[in-house]
């Protein structure tokens, strides 16, 4: 009976999970709830939802008012049948057919409609809330991870912070959307079911709780040892998900070094290991599940045990034994959904700790509280005496640089692989902290200026050029949040790729594979400089961004950049001599230091390192010219020997 009863509850814990047990004993457990449903990044969500969840409130505590109305009818319809007559309002009346449909049928078709109404209501209200949270703090979690600096990204992988947006996200969602859920029900049904049962009878009733105390007792211990269980089974599945992506991302090198055998058993390694945390977790979900209905099962022995006996002597009669069990039963299948509460609890706190992880890391790089904008940056540079360690760091990446580029320079900056040429233009950019009075901008220290301003007034292209999922059109103007297509075309013209880009079968509108797979190395930077150059901010930095061009293409770039950025700064790091020797001024950098500054032709005069370098190059295109003249050579006789 108690089965049939209320087998529609049973198919609603499966769904309601954790928030279901709550209904009873979880009273007892006021501080492990309060560490469920609050914490530093969720509370302000309970005044911003307010007025729905009160109306979720209102109809589930309407719900359970009605719930509690179902073991009354119970009882008048057993002792109608076992008597023939029915206590009523305080007189007893005969059970017929119209006092069976007017007493009983025509409210229980209104205690139905009333419930099903206020479930649909509390369920629209609670999850949708839940949904909504969950959307919002994503964005929260996007918008921070934005602002985080360089640094936390150099030791986070992707696969991990993926978790923090999908397996995370959810849990969370799951536990506020049933959070205010649990404690009404413990507060309304749980609680007045009990008092409904003691004062039936008391001693019975306290009989049928002692087995739940002890299930609260130990589904304490439980639930700490499944978060242990749940954190472990998350950062196995950000394992499983990095190690995807970057194999994904890598593929190609992959199959160019034939080593797909190596890396599916790598992948099978740790999906084994994935599955035995999984499995281990769900051992313990089982084990306690199994436990939670032995425990619901001992109690429903004591109330046909102790109540039939009280049936037997005469204090209760068979209709208020079936009340006492309809009471019971409003209360045991939360009971029954301990299991899912304590694992819920579990993997909301260990989510919710990782998601606060996250939002309480702060970023490196911040403006001081005293810095003020400026109308217009001009592109003027100066480096005082910096000298830079990044941080963790051994030693000095960057001793004591001192130079000067003054605004509208063309400049090179050109040093052997090391030597410090990408830092210092990552400290320009303010990707990393420098000392205040080292770094100036038109003779403003770095450090007084806004970061976003600083970077406004900067284009950027880094040696490891990145290409957006998107249409080529996207991706140009990308920096510009949109553009004409005029402007479009202009960039990409100056960057020596329209002709590229107009061979595709869509033309600008062709959409690039991700990360820019579906495009060679030099389109790839050439499109990358036209995004650039669509910014046309007042510095332009380039990061080795013509070493996959040939020699006639840099060419081509180089000199549209001197003819169409007259009057604005460019930077241009190289390890070609023939990409910078036509600057204004070339920087000269040598194991952190500055070796010399000055054109082309002053530093073949005053720094014999530059020579060698500029004299080892010329060898070395000089044996490539010979091995290509020989090849020529060679295809000539071969062609005219097959004549």
């Amino acid at each position: 009976m108690l089965y049939w009863i209320n087998g529609i509850e049973y198919r609603e814990a499966d769904r309601l999970g954790a928030a279901s047990f709550l209904r009873f004993g979880k009273i007892f457990q006021t501080k492990e709830m309060l560490q469920l449903l609050f914490g530093k990044y969720i509370n302000r969500y309970y005044l911003r939802y307010a007025p729905t969840l009160i109306i979720g409130l209102a109809a589930l505590i309407l719900v359970d008012y009605m719930q509690l109305i179902v073991p009354e009818l119970y009882k008048m319809v057993i002792n109608g049948i076992n008597s023939g007559a029915v206590e009523y309002g305080g007189e007893t009346l005969a059970f017929d057919m119209n006092f069976l449909l007017d007493r009983i049928c025509l409210p229980m078709i209104f205690v139905i409609l009333t419930m099903v109404v206020g479930r649909f209501v509390w369920r629209v209200c609670f999850f949708g809330s839940g949904i909504k949270v969950e959307t919002d703090l994503r964005s929260r979690m996007f918008a921070h991870c934005e602002e985080l600096s360089q640094s936390y990204y150099q030791d986070s992988k992707v696969g991990n912070l993926m978790s923090y947006f999908t397996n995370d996200l959810e849990t969370v969602q799951d536990c506020f959307g049933s959070g205010v859920l649990m404690f009404c029900d413990a507060l309304f049904l749980g609680l007045l079911a009990v008092i409904k049962m003691a004062r039936m009878n008391l001693l019975l009733t306290l009989f049928s709780l002692i087995p739940m105390a002890l299930l609260m007792a130990s589904g304490a211990i439980v639930g700490r040892y499944m978060m242990k269980k749940w954190d472990y089974r998350q950062k196995v599945t950000a394992d499983l998900s990095d190690f995807a992506q970057e194999s994904f991302s890598g593929i190609a090198v992959i199959k160019a070094f034939v080593k797909e055998t190596k890396e599916l058993m790598a992948f099978r390694r740790l999906n084994r290991k994935n599955e035995d945390a999984n499995v281990d977790y769900v051992k313990a979900s089982t084990l306690l599940n199994i436990t939670v209905t032995a425990f619901v099962e001992s109690v429903i022995c004591i109330i046909l045990g102790y109540g039939g006996w009280l049936v037997h002597e005469g204090v209760f009669n068979a209709g208020q034994l079936v009340e006492f069990i309809g009471y019971f039963t409003a209360i045991v299948w939360p009971i029954m959904a301990v299991s899912q509460l304590i694992e819920m609890q579990s993997r909301g706190k260990a989510s919710l700790g990782r998601i606060t992880e996250l939002l309480d890391t702060k970023p490196e790089m911040v403006d001081k509280p005293d810095v003020e904008d400026v109308p217009e940056l001009r592109g003027g540079i100066e480096f005082r005496d910096l000298t830079f360690r990044y941080p963790g760091g051994e030693f000095d990446v960057l001793k004591n640089v001192s130079f000067t580029i003054k605004p509208g320079e063309n400049v090179g900056i050109i040093g052997r692989t090391g030597s410090g040429k990408t830092t210092l233009v990552d400290l320009l950019l303010r990707t990393y902290n420098v000392p205040d009075g080292t770094i100036f901008l038109d003779g403003h220290d770095i450090n007084s200026l806004p970061i976003k301003t600083v970077r406004k007034y900067a284009a950027y292209v880094p040696q490891d050029n990145f290409l957006f999922s998107d249409t080529i059109e996207n991706n140009i103007s990308f920096a510009t949040d949109g553009g004409n297509f005029q402007a479009i075309e202009t960039a990409a013209k100056n960057a020596d790729v329209h002709e590229n880009i107009t061979g595709f079968g869509l033309g600008y509108k062709t959409v690039l594979g991700e990360r820019g797979v579906t495009v060679s190395g030099g389109q790839k930077q050439r499109i990358s400089i036209a995004r650039a150059l669509m910014k046309d901010a007042a510095i332009l930095i380039l990061d080795d961004s013509v070493s996959a061009v040939d020699v006639s293409t840099e060419k081509v770039i180089l000199d549209n950049l001197k003819k169409n950025r007259a009057g604005k700064t460019t930077i241009l790091i190289a390890h070609r001599i023939t990409t910078v020797e036509g600057m204004d001024k070339i920087i000269f950098i040598d194991d952190g230091k500055i070796a010399a500054v000055g054109t082309h032709a002053e530093l073949i005069d005053t720094c014999r390192d530059y020579r060698e370098m500029v004299e080892l190059q010329r060898l070395n295109d000089a044996g490539d010219s010979t091995v290509s003249a020989e090849s020529a050579d060679s295809a000539a006789d071969k062609k005219g020997g097959d004549l």
